[in-house]
């Protein structure tokens, strides 16, 4: 496909039926799949999202993850003289890190695409719009969740987003889809919660028996009964042991203490401790299980695990690495087979600024960019331009350490003589 048919060559037909994605079905999958593991969906059976990021651990784990992605700069790069320089002032460049669209910010745009990928439906659509005028593009719009459905016999992407006002049916190379865990269907992906399910149904009993418990200051629970063995005349009959059974219950959750039982009605205690249910315990597993499942670290949620320094330094390095690395390089991905030419791979090349990762960590950032300059690989001015500093005199000249030598020069170098030995008294007499 050429250039101009790409940019300019888009059909688009008449509104389709809406239909919902195939990620966030009750199965977690296609209608044809068989089911996920472990999903629970006994308290929800329609999970949304709002639902999951009522429980804390996923609100933060989806939280923290969405702003890290945001927060990086997207480069647009062109190779000239054999590197890759960043085209800041292209509109492609404008578009991925200023506006992509006159509704929203680059930050709410990268945050709503990872949200899209980590909650229902597990899939996020952008599609890009071109300029008759420019020859350039012109937005990118985020279809909103559940208003793209993938047909899979014709390999195409109905859109029916009453939103953004886009409809139409596009094919594979026309939108940009940034897909979830794809475990069944290559072309639709799982949001993460469909698979922890079980653990949020967990997390979100532990939330309401906590209020339960603490609403009231520790409701009591009991039976009711009668320590009489002779039935007769003047005996509660069981209708009226259910009828004081109820109003011992609402005193006790309308917060009384002390409450009077009538005549030879006798109250035994049946309620169990936190520390008999293992209460706390559970919640603190409850918490970790969550953090497995998107992958960030227990230290991230603010849990009270015992830390230090030194575990916590290799949190972000693991963080970094085996969470947010793969996201950054799934949608770099994307965004390079669809809005590049195959033809032009080696000459264009979109990626995040990784840098920005240790934006906040000054002292590490500072001994990257001084070990940089040592090794010869930026010049002081390069950084300083990075720091928004004005250049300096001298400043584009490469500098190396001084401390090391080449093979080469050690072998034609004349070896060192040894020095003679200091004569002593002894010697001299």
């Amino acid at each position: 496909m050429s250039l101009f048919t790409r940019i300019f060559g888009r059909r688009v037909q008449p509104a389709p039926v809406k239909r919902e994605s195939g990620g966030d079905s009750a199965s977690g999958g296609s209608a044809d799949n068989p089911p996920t593991p472990r999903q629970g969906g006994v308290l929800w059976p329609n999970y949304s999202s709002n639902t999951a990021l009522c429980v804390a651990t996923v609100y933060r784990c989806v939280k923290i993850l969405s702003e890290s992605v945001a927060k990086l700069a997207v480069q647009t790069m062109r190779r000239k003289n054999g590197v890759y320089v960043d085209d800041r002032e292209s509109r492609l460049s404008y578009l991925l890190n200023v506006q992509p669209n006159p509704t929203t910010s680059a930050f709410d745009f990268w945050a709503r695409t990872i949200q899209n990928i980590l909650l229902p439906p597990g899939n996020a659509y952008i599609v890009p719009f071109y300029s008759l005028e420019e020859r350039d593009f012109d937005r990118f719009v985020l279809c909103s969740p559940f208003s793209v459905a993938h047909d899979p016999m014709t390999d195409t992407y109905v859109v029916n987003d009453t939103e953004n006002g886009i409809f139409g049916t596009y094919k594979e190379d026309e939108i940009i889809h940034i897909k979830g865990m794809t475990a069944f269907d290559p072309k639709v992906g799982v949001a993460v919660i469909t698979y922890a399910r079980l653990t949020l149904d967990i997390a979100s009993v532990g939330d309401a028996e906590t209020y339960d418990r603490f609403a009231n200051g520790g409701n009591v629970r009991g039976l009711v009964g009668n320590d009489s063995s002779v039935r007769g005349f003047g005996e509660y009959q069981d209708k009226e042991l259910e009828k004081t059974a109820t109003d011992i219950d609402g005193r006790f959750r309308h917060g009384e203490r002390i409450v009077s039982l009538p005549g030879q009605v006798e109250f035994k205690q049946l309620s169990l401790s936190s520390t008999d249910l293992q209460f706390l315990e559970s919640r603190k597993f409850t918490v970790r299980e969550i953090c497995r499942f998107f992958g960030v670290p227990p230290s991230f949620v603010f849990d009270d695990t015992s830390n230090n320094y030194k575990s916590a330094e290799m949190a972000s390095v693991d963080f970094l690495s085996n969470t947010l690395d793969p996201i950054l390089r799934k949608i770099e991905c994307e965004l390079q087979r669809k809005l590049f030419l195959p033809s032009q791979y080696g000459r264009r090349k979109i990626e995040f600024d990784r840098r920005g990762l240790y934006a906040c960590d000054l002292d590490s950032r500072v001994k990257y960019q001084a070990a940089t300059i040592a090794a010869g690989i930026y010049t002081v001015n390069e950084w300083r331009r990075e720091e928004n500093k004005p250049v300096v005199e001298g400043g584009d000249k490469v500098l190396v350490s001084a401390n090391l030598k080449g093979i080469d020069e050690l072998a034609a170098a004349p070896a060192p003589s040894e020095p003679e030995p200091k004569k002593t008294n002894d010697d001299e007499e």
